[in-house]
């Protein structure tokens, strides 16, 4: 074969190991969060506030009692 027909042969090559290289690395790729992952964590959130119903309303109340009678007494 001429020195031509090796070149050409061995840019043909080099693209496809370099294509297997880019599909690896796609396949490999675990950034960014999937759809699963975010209802997962909204269900865990929704969950909790379930759970804590009781605690967090009163800890909400208490807080904006603070706030307001604090507020009552700058603003006096």
């Amino acid at each position: 074969m001429n020195r031509i027909g090796r070149t050409i042969r061995n840019k043909k090559t080099s693209m496809e190991a370099g294509r297997l290289k880019g599909l690896r690395a796609f396949l490999k790729e675990e950034e960014g969060m999937g759809t699963v992952e975010i209802i997962l964590i909204i269900v865990v959130l929704i969950g909790l506030v379930i759970i804590f119903k009781t605690q967090l309303r009163a800890l909400v109340e208490t807080v904006f009692e603070k706030i307001t009678k604090d507020s009552n007494t700058v603003m006096s």
